[in-house]
């Protein structure tokens, strides 16, 4: 069995990147079957449950209100529209319902809403997932006590590129979020964004930041840029190669973190819906076993429900069904 490790250095993070394509795949896809059915992938389900007016200047982003991409801001959705979305969501075949909000951190007044919603998606029988930005020790532990399953914050890139993307939050803010989320109780859901003009050095820290911490991100969420006019880099990278990642960079950052991250769930999440089944099907192959479903995610189009329903056929994949390996696994203390 691979070794579950916590020391990978950058260098040999960038070894495996170096290495020749189909090795690399090999690699990946036996450490995959070591912890996962290499049949089976995961469903879920992202809405966005207050839309637009974030005050980060995030370059990829638009939802933020330094982008001029003609998102409206909305209030926080009533608890009664959330849950029926997470009925649909339920009947449509997904695991896990994910939430977000287009904030830099929730208000303690947004917190009494927020835990209704996790209760009440919860009681359904679903997995729950919020982003909402930053999150102090007590709203963490708030959202533990809800019940929430999982809590996604993303580190977006290395720490060195990350300062090029955004200056409104420092990359350590994004740990000491994650540090406050995992001493809750709450699963971490972490990852980044690739195609953002940042070059393979920079993939090997995103990668490296999230191997290294002191436990790895039950999810690991890999997003393809989807360049938004309006948006500084959407501005910035239309109509020049940079626009859209290359299919084989894209697929080889998926095999490395899953051979560094033996037992995350590793999610294709936003540009998907641009990707050919061909690279899809290379994703799966290289340990990619998470994706969501539906024809939109937050404010970016998506694959949709058909679309994934045929591509599953044809790769005879099947929906996740049970527990994820990293919780399956946990040991639940003895009640004294």
């Amino acid at each position: 069995m691979t070794q579950i490790r916590t020391d990978w250095t950058r260098d040999e993070i960038a070894t495996l990147f170096d290495l020749p394509f189909t090795e690399l795949l090999f690699q990946a896809a036996s450490v995959h079957r070591e912890y996962h059915p290499p049949e089976q992938v995961q469903l879920c389900t992202l809405l966005s449950i207050k839309t637009g007016g974030c005050p980060e200047d995030c370059g990829y982003c638009s939802q933020s209100v330094k982008a001029d991409s003609g998102v409206e801001a909305t209030k926080l959705m009533d608890v009664r529209s959330v849950l029926q979305s997470a009925a649909q969501a339920k009947d449509a075949g997904s695991q896990r319902f994910c939430m977000g909000a287009a904030w830099r951190n929730p208000k303690d007044r947004d917190m009494p809403a927020i835990v209704e919603i996790v209760k009440g998606v919860r009681s359904m029988g679903l997995e729950t997932c919020m982003t909402l930005g930053m999150l102090t020790p007590k709203q963490a532990d708030m959202l533990a006590e809800a019940g929430l399953d999982y809590y996604n914050h993303n580190i977006d890139s290395s720490p060195e590129y990350y300062e090029r993307v955004i200056s409104t939050r420092k990359f350590e803010e994004r740990i000491e979020t994650l540090d406050h989320v995992r001493n809750s109780g709450i699963n971490v859901c972490s990852g980044g964004i690739v195609g953002m003009g940042e070059t393979r050095e920079d993939r090997v820290g995103f990668v490296h930041t999230l191997a290294t911490l002191p436990q790895h991100p039950e999810s690991v969420p890999v997003n393809a840029l989807v360049p938004v006019k309006g948006t500084v880099l959407g501005d910035m990278l239309a109509d020049t190669p940079m626009a859209k990642i290359d299919d084989i960079e894209f697929v080889r950052t998926v095999a490395v973190a899953r051979i560094t991250m033996p037992m995350s769930m590793v999610r294709l999440s936003a540009g998907r819906e641009s990707m050919s089944d061909a690279a899809q099907a290379l994703c799966f192959m290289a340990g990619a076993n998470s994706i969501f479903t539906g024809d939109k995610l937050l404010t970016a189009p998506n694959a949709g429900d058909d679309s994934d329903a045929m591509l599953f056929e044809r790769l005879g994949l099947t929906a996740l069904k049970g527990e994820e390996p990293m919780r399956a696994c946990k040991v639940v203390e003895p009640a004294e």
